[in-house]
């Protein structure tokens, strides 16, 4: 290579900055899905790492159609927020948008709570391991992050399912020089996670850097809360306040959009994203911590979880 050649290189390394080396990244593990595996399937739950996840998937295979349709496992708790952009950016994008609910499992006695409104948020293991069967699923692609919490910092890119649906830490496979392996035998799969080397301050700046849209509720509004210990529960039909609570009115987003029967807002009045930003670069309490009633008690282990099928 000539001096100028190489002079070249360096500085178009130089201007790369590191949202630039984190799509490359996500882009490459998108691609070898498609490539490697006969019937993927993404996650898509209108959150915003699934969100950003559309967009990687928009980068790596436009013009041509996502290799894969979009399936959400809907909880029927869900932020109805949520759920309206969940469909119409599905509609926009022109892709399959695929839906299982635990309400079905339900029905069918697969899923049973023990109390009515209580949280669906585990009970979506057995959903998800139903859908997967039932589309024959090999891989299916996550937006989660090993920032979020200590069990999920433990994931391979591409994570080994066995037939159970079951994870085990201990039974992944290398990933040496960036080389993914998603040979699986029939009723096996890998869950893959494009952006697990990305942190929630990665997530907001490429949302500002490529001015996706998400839901509203991950900005400041004035919302009716209660107090629990650290946490702020919302007044809600399915969390409502109870004889002795004190309600506020206070100003707060979503840092997190799951099930409304365990997702608590933080106090806050970031409404743009460069405000999140900026209060996301000082936050000192992961948003799984801040944020999920049911990620408190030992008793909902993610770890236990994800061994159970969980994403």
């Amino acid at each position: 290579m000539s001096v100028v050649a190489d002079a070249g290189v360096r500085a178009y390394v130089r201007a790369r900055d590191h949202l630039d080396w984190l799509e490359s990244e996500a882009i490459f593990i998108l691609r070898e899905v498609a490539a490697e595996c006969s019937k993927p399937v993404l996650f898509f739950s209108g959150g915003k790492d699934s969100i950003v996840l559309l967009r990687l998937a928009e980068k790596a295979f436009r013009p041509a159609r996502f290799p894969f349709p979009l399936l959400h496992i809907d909880t029927g708790h869900n932020f109805s927020e949520v759920i309206a952009f969940r469909d119409r950016r599905a509609a926009e994008l022109g892709e399959e948008l695929i839906v299982s609910s635990v309400e079905d499992s339900i029905r069918r006695g697969t899923v049973r709570l023990r109390h009515a409104n209580g949280s669906r948020n585990a009970a979506q293991s057995v959903t998800l391991l139903e859908a997967i069967a039932e589309l024959g699923a090999d891989a299916a692609i996550g937006g989660a992050r090993r920032d979020e919490e200590k069990a999920r910092a433990k994931e391979r890119i591409f994570s080994f399912r066995d037939e159970f649906g079951q994870w085990d830490p201990r039974n992944q496979r290398p990933e040496l020089w960036d080389l993914y392996n998603a040979r699986v035998h029939s009723g096996e799969h890998v869950r893959v996670f494009p952006i697990s080397n990305w942190t929630e301050l990665d997530v907001w700046q490429y949302i500002a850097r490529e001015q996706l849209e998400v839901p509203s509720l991950y900005f400041a509004h004035r919302r009716k809360v209660v107090r629990k210990g650290a946490l702020l529960m919302p007044v809600t039909d399915l969390t409502p306040a109870r004889e002795g609570d004190r309600v506020e009115t206070i100003s707060v987003r979503f840092r997190t959009v799951g099930d409304v029967s365990c997702t608590c807002p933080v106090e806050s009045i970031a409404d743009t994203p460069a405000a999140i930003i900026a209060e996301t670069a000082i936050a000192r309490v992961t948003e799984r911590g801040a944020t999920r009633m049911d990620d408190q008690t030992s008793e909902a282990s993610m770890e236990r979880r994800k061994k159970e099928g969980y994403f």
